[in-house]
């Protein structure tokens, strides 16, 4: 119990009338070592206190009481430190060192006569490296890496949209049913799961309509965050109803509205990651990029993730990129059985295929108004006329080819062409079917 109590107890009034500022700053130094040991119990994983403590010592260590000036600064780290410890209110709860460190800064505040109101000093110096920005804390550096800089740290994105077309880590283009819940991404900081749901009558193509994103908790940048999109409600915030996560100003976490209910960034600096949510019609996009060393930080547990390893063979409406034509009756046999099952399967609030709404000229036409590139983009465009109707679709390709510009770390891979090794919507099936490739090879032709 003593040595508990000497461990506990923090300066204050009743025992230093005035304690000198060295002497304060050794007991802070042993509560924030003796903190560190606390933390390897569950109960201390995410209480911040010792960094709350180490922050004060490093704003307080240079100071001298026998100048001017003394009183003022250091009544300012008194409160950033109390504010820092208000912060960590929830998760210190029941922690003793915790409590000792409050009842001791209510102590100090008293013999300096601080205020609780006034200025603070700043936690984060300038020169310091931030440790919840994911280029300084690996780089030694805070500023944004451009293509070709020596050290640039490795990029990879992911995109989701339409029938819904994926472009995964490895930039691997398949079209997949995934009807219902999937992950996309599941690692130890990032899970993204998005909601499938059947578009048309007949047709195994479905179209996201719910998005959930996690961004688990890091350090003292941030805690949990959960974003959550559906159609016809894109927020701009965390389901908790905060715009960001961290401590103070430096947001290591925050949402960006860039379009009201429409289109949503979120960046995540600790991790170096950014997110891009948008509504196109009724259904949403989601575009993800983030370094290559955290989304592989995942364990065989975690190995169900599309935007890593791609859809499942079963689910896939394409084999290599080759697309089946609706308008044209054609249906790849591998799926025909598939087809037909699912249409009966069909649940009868889900709209009739409007057969006939698009012929390929026509979608043809409606995709090169925005998308100028015959690449696999443009490609899935057509798809997606021809199989939904929805000339939404159009504008869904260009937003996803937009983000895929922004996000995406090397441009000379921006443009995946149906020529290209891993296929594309006029590709021949590996199962030699002289009409289907005859009639796919008319069709490049046209095209």
């Amino acid at each position: 119990m003593g040595m508990g109590k000497a461990g506990f107890y923090y300066p204050g009034a009743e025992r230093l009338r005035s304690p000198p500022p060295v002497l304060t700053l050794l007991v802070l130094i042993a509560v924030s070592s003796w903190v560190h040991i606390g933390e390897c119990q569950p109960q201390a994983t995410q209480c911040r206190i010792s960094k709350c403590t180490s922050d004060f010592v490093s704003l307080t260590s240079h100071l001298n009481s026998a100048l001017d000036g003394f009183d003022t600064e250091f009544c300012k780290a008194l409160r950033a430190y109390s504010a820092c410890t208000h912060r960590n209110t929830k998760t210190c709860r029941g922690n003793l060192v915790y409590h000792s460190a409050v009842l001791g800064i209510s102590d100090l505040m008293m013999q300096r006569n601080c205020s609780k109101d006034g200025p603070t000093s700043s936690t984060h110096p300038e020169t310091a490296p931030e440790s919840c920005n994911y280029h300084s804390r690996h780089h030694g550096s805070g500023r944004e890496f451009r293509a070709g800089d020596p050290g640039q740290p490795t990029y990879l994105f992911c995109g989701l949209f339409g029938d819904p077309h994926l472009r995964t880590f490895k930039d691997q283009f398949q079209t997949c049913k995934v009807e219902g819940a999937w992950p996309l991404i599941d690692n130890n900081y990032l899970s993204v799961q998005v909601t499938n749901v059947p578009v048309v009558s007949g047709s195994t193509a479905t179209a996201t309509n719910k998005v959930t994103i996690i961004f688990k908790p890091y350090q003292e940048c941030t805690e949990q965050k959960v974003y959550q999109a559906v159609t016809d409600d894109l927020p701009a915030a965390f389901v908790d109803g905060t715009t960001s996560g961290g401590d103070g100003d430096t947001k290591s976490l925050r949402i960006v509205e860039k379009e009201a209910g429409q289109h949503a960034e979120i960046h995540a600096r600790y991790i170096g990651a950014t997110v891009i949510v948008r509504q196109v019609g009724r259904y949403l996009t989601l575009a993800v990029r983030m370094p290559e060393e955290l989304a592989l930080a995942y364990d065989e547990t975690q190995d169900l993730q599309l935007c890593m390893n791609g859809c499942p063979m079963a689910e896939r409406i394409d084999e290599d990129g080759y697309l089946p034509l609706p308008v044209l009756g054609l249906h790849h046999p591998k799926h025909q059985h598939q087809h037909q099952h699912h249409q009966q399967q069909q649940p009868h609030n889900i709209p009739q295929h409007p057969r006939g709404s698009f012929s390929l000229g026509s979608a043809t036409a409606k995709c090169r108004e925005k998308l100028k590139v015959k690449d696999i983009y443009f490609h899935s465009c057509v798809f997606d006329l021809l199989t939904t109707g929805d000339a939404n679709f159009t504008s869904a390709a260009y937003s996803a080819l937009q983000d895929l510009e922004a996000l995406h770390p090397q441009r000379e891979r921006w443009h995946i062409f149906p020529n290209q090794a891993n296929g594309g919507p006029c590709s021949f099936p590996r199962t030699p079917v002289f009409k289907l490739g005859l009639l796919c090879f008319i069709i490049v032709l046209l095209l």
